[in-house]
């Protein structure tokens, strides 16, 4: 059996692929451009991919191909429809990445509500030192204690989120379809109104595409704090940079965005060096931990499929 991983540099360079050996011979690839998909799988039995878009133009001559692994939850990148016709399994790995994700959710809140890169720079340049004063106190920042943190999305990241965000003081009211046992939830509009900070853990679809629209942006408290660590393309860009610009809202933090890397004229570079923003380059799901937990898992979902297991399987 032929594996193939398409993209091993977006999972690290310290992780041993070694593990994928006992399936057969394991062709990696660091990084593979949309127009060499099609030739970097023609005789793959089993293909392992993280970003890359899989869809038919680059799967129609891949007739060994059998199972699709993908190191990630989210599996928007994947033409599904395709694949169950021709009889190509699929499966993602659930769960892997909860305490990362969690984790970066609650630094980037932390570090944007208390401005802890600009009091961190004052004493880096030397002006504290010079100063002559032993405390400084602007910019000012508030507690979290008291705060409404809204939870967009409450599934697993956004559970542990709650907890985290439970845990500083905060009140927690989430936005999901279905009712859910341990959060209050609310209508979304009324989240977004009334939230002073707004973290959105959601996949990608066609009901949560530009789900975060610019009149919901706009309907944002003035000092709301807006995190976005699930996909890019769920919130409208151009007009979360333009509520920053204008002052509509109080900080944004961004670890996705609907290009990744975002490219030169994307709104985003607007808002570069602004201390209220906090752009990073999606590695919230990546924390060593994870990306060991999401490898492990793929190698079960091998075991299975082989085994004729369904597990994680989305065809």
């Amino acid at each position: 059996m032929k594996l193939t991983l398409l993209d091993a540099e977006t999972l690290g360079s310290d992780l041993n692929f070694d593990l994928l050996k006992e399936f057969g011979d394991i062709v990696v690839f660091q990084n593979t451009l949309p127009h060499e998909v099609a030739e970097h799988i023609a005789d793959s039995d089993v293909i392992v991919i993280n970003k890359i878009k899989i869809n038919e133009q680059n799967l129609k001559n891949a007739r060994y191909l059998k199972l699709i692994c993908v190191a990630a939850t989210g599996y928007d990148n994947i033409d599904l429809a395709y694949c169950k016709a021709h009889g190509i399994a699929v499966c993602n790995v659930v769960g892997y990445s909860t305490h990362s994700v969690a984790q970066v959710t609650l630094a980037m809140a932390l570090s944007l509500y208390t401005h802890l890169p600009e009091y961190s720079a004052f004493v880096d340049c030397g002006q504290y030192s010079k100063s002559g004063v032993a405390n400084r106190l602007t910019p000012v920042y508030h507690e979290l204690f008291g705060k409404a943190w809204g939870v967009v999305g409450l599934g697993n990241i956004g559970k542990q989120v709650a907890r985290t965000a439970e845990a500083m003081g905060c009140r927690v009211i989430g936005f999901k379809r279905t009712p859910d046992e341990d959060y209050p939830c609310c209508a979304l509009d009324y989240l977004l109104q009334n939230a002073d900070i707004i973290s959105v853990h959601l996949p990608l679809s066609k009901d949560t595409r530009g789900l975060i629209n610019e009149e919901r942006i706009a309907s944002m408290k003035r000092n709301a704090i807006f995190i976005n660590v699930s996909r890019g393309a769920i919130a409208d860009e151009t007009a979360l940079a333009k509520a920053i610009l204008d002052k509509k809202i109080g900080g944004l933090g961004i670890d996705v965005y609907s290009a990744e890397p975002f490219p030169e004229n994307h709104p985003y570079t607007a808002l570069l060096d602004l201390p209220n923003v906090c752009l990073t380059p999606h590695m919230a799901w990546g924390a060593l931990e994870a990306r060991q937990r999401c490898l492990n898992e793929i190698v079960l979902n091998i075991k299975a499929f082989y085994s004729g297991e369904h597990r994680n399987r989305l065809v």
